[in-house]
């Protein structure tokens, strides 16, 4: 059991971090936070999202939110959020949206909307404040 959220170094991971520990707190659950990177990504991007993980989890830590911290190298974002959920009984996985122009808000990130299509749980989106 626990929250599930896809983390990104971003305003909208951010947000959705947020979100998930609130979610989390709520019900008493912990935080699983997902990072996927892709196996072609250069070791400097590789290097800084490992140093972003850490932040993320001395954040969780000084909140004392107990939390699982996973960083999957499949490369597929919505593969790697929907199997970690069904690994964990998630019940619930968070994502971040970013603020789209009127046109792209008729379109909704495939990463995204494949999460909310194919999820075995609850999906909660946020954006950031402001």
């Amino acid at each position: 059991m626990g929250i599930v959220v896809g983390y990104l170094a971003t305003p909208e991971g951010h947000a959705a971090l947020d979100a998930a520990v609130e979610e989390a707190r709520r019900r008493s659950v912990p935080v699983v936070v997902v990072l996927s990177t892709r196996p072609d990504e250069p070791q400097e991007r590789r290097e800084q999202t490992r140093q972003d993980l850490e932040g993320v989890r001395e954040e969780l830590d000084s909140l004392g939110v107990a939390h699982d911290i996973r960083l999957l190298e499949g490369g597929d974002v919505a593969d790697d959020l929907i199997s970690t959920a069904e690994a964990v009984g998630a019940e619930r996985i968070v994502l971040g949206l970013r603020r789209r122009s009127p046109v792209g808000k008729l379109i909704l990130g495939s990463n995204a909307q494949r999460v909310l299509f194919d999820a075995p749980c609850p999906v909660l989106t946020v954006k950031p404040a402001g």
